[in-house]
């Protein structure tokens, strides 16, 4: 069985998409829904990773609990770079380059979910789906939210 790579991966995949929303959130203060979505996002991802360290023990991991965070210069730096950037026209851009980042990060986190929820499916791990049962929901809506901002914003920034 390998549902413990799997679970490795998607611990991983979890853990950097904490990094890419909280990264957003930091550079987008200007723009609120995006700072305070985000920041919402990251929480589930943050549960994920969790719930994730949480099951991988049943399968002879040790997974850290806890998602890496920035370390607290770098996320002042980008806070200074974001009141910076929010007074001139290249945000814009600067967002649609980080909201396709994060929806193709997004994505793939979603598959993995899936991946994991057939894989305990087959192997009747009934805790694992229920956690994967859980989690990809909230993977879907990431994607989904991303896709969906990036509809909006596009034909505003690339037809200014």
């Amino acid at each position: 069985m390998k549902l413990d790579m799997a679970i490795e991966e998607l611990h991983r995949s979890e853990n950097h998409l904490v990094t890419v929303l909280t990264s957003m959130s930091d550079k987008h203060k200007a723009d609120h829904e995006v700072c305070y979505v985000t920041r919402d996002m990251a929480k589930w991802s943050r549960q994920h990773v969790a719930d994730l360290a949480r099951i991988g023990r049943d399968f002879g991991l040790d997974l850290d609990p806890e998602a890496s965070e920035d370390p607290s210069i770098l996320a002042a730096m980008k806070q200074r770079a974001s009141d910076l950037m929010g007074r001139r026209s290249v945000p814009g851009l600067l967002l649609l380059t980080d909201l396709r980042h994060l929806y193709r990060e997004a994505a793939g986190t979603s598959v993995d979910w899936e991946l994991l929820a057939q894989g305990a499916q087959g192997a009747k791990e009934q805790e694992l789906l229920d956690v994967a049962e859980k989690c990809h929901p909230e993977s879907l809506r990431q994607a989904r939210w991303a896709n969906a901002h990036l509809k909006v914003a596009s034909p505003q920034v690339l037809a200014s």
